[in-house]
């Protein structure tokens, strides 16, 4: 543990995120958890977080952990956190961004963003970090804040179990992450937990990055392919397109559709396998559905929920392949809509 290797690791890695400071640990959650834990200290108070409805569980389940109060805030068309939502919301300390399926947060939100938090007449500025799992790849990467990674099996960068790290110009930040991760060495002065990346996990990770480039592009020439192939079939929506897939993490490719149940079902009996990013968004499930603002409150998100399917999407995909999905896909769209 916390050897060479991952020092060469980490060094990749915030050389890759343009920051000062990369900290492994054992999940992208468990590095939401560290930001969780660390701004949590900076208030005197219960804090609150605003989170995006459209977001795994996670993004929520960090900051919860650490005993923070979660407000859900709808979403975009693309997913991402919809700005005119929070105009009335004055009493928030933190702000947790998600690139959702990949998309660059920096061209939707980032001039926005910066207008809203010098204009609007909050007590104090709120903080803006990212949940940065999906879309930590995103060719411009004009960080809004320090940033959670994910490298889950399913990423786009993967380790073969859980991974994560934390990536911040913060440089107190980076030395509660480091002590957080390691049950709180030396001083033992916080709570803190076992969550390092192995010697073994960083080795691993470290051969793929010699090659992540080389996957990046093989997905954008996959997701070009489909958004041209898609841009004429009505019932149907990318949300990759050609405005915005030179900077997207490429992390999934997700469609809106229609009769998105029927053709998922069908689509597996043609041996194409597809999932659904996420069927429910947080303000409807469990312990969240308290954080919800009323029954119109969460409309795009409630929508994109009812309507979204990943394709699967990943660079040892074939040619053939590739346009078998596509041809299977506008078949059952337009079959569906005679």
């Amino acid at each position: 543990m916390n050897g060479n290797t991952t020092a060469e690791f980490e060094h990749w890695l915030a050389k890759k995120n343009r920051m000062s400071h990369a900290i492994t640990c054992h999940s992208g959650t468990h590095a939401l958890e560290i930001m969780a834990a660390y701004y949590y200290r900076s208030v005197n108070h219960v804090p609150r977080v605003l989170i995006p409805a459209m977001t795994y569980a996670a993004t929520a389940n960090a900051f919860m952990r650490e005993g923070w109060e979660v407000t859900l805030i709808d979403c975009d068309a693309q997913g991402i956190m919809n700005l005119s939502k929070i105009s009335g919301i004055v009493d928030f300390d933190l702000a947790v961004i998600v690139g959702l399926y990949g998309a660059s947060i920096y061209d939707l939100i980032d001039m926005e963003w910066r207008y809203r938090f010098k204009n609007e007449s909050w007590d104090l500025t709120p903080m803006v970090v990212e949940d940065a799992a999906q879309h930590w790849l995103s060719h411009n990467c004009d960080r809004v804040g320090s940033s959670a990674i994910s490298f889950d099996p399913t990423k786009n960068l993967a380790s073969y179990g859980n991974g994560g790290a934390l990536v911040t110009d913060d440089s107190t930040l980076a030395e509660f992450a480091r002590s957080w991760r390691d049950n709180a060495k030396p001083t033992h002065d916080m709570v803190g937990t076992n969550s390092r990346m192995s010697e073994v996990d960083c080795a691993q990770m470290l051969v793929k990055t010699k090659h992540i480039d080389r996957w990046q592009q093989r997905r954008r020439e996959i997701a070009a392919y489909w958004v041209d192939r898609f841009k004429d079939t009505q019932g149907l929506r990318t949300l990759i397109t050609t405005n915005n897939i030179r900077d997207h993490g490429l992390q999934k490719f997700a469609l809106e559709i229609d009769h998105r149940d029927a053709i998922m079902e069908q689509l597996s009996l043609r041996k194409i396998e597809t999932k659904i990013h996420y069927r429910y968004p947080l303000h409807e499930v469990g312990v969240y559905a308290t954080s919800c603002g009323g029954p119109d409150f969460f409309a795009a998100a409630s929508s994109l929920a009812r309507r979204c399917l990943s394709l699967p999407f990943y660079p040892e995909l074939s040619d053939l392949q590739v346009e078998y999905i596509a041809d299977q896909v506008i078949s059952l769209v337009i079959s569906h809509a005679v």
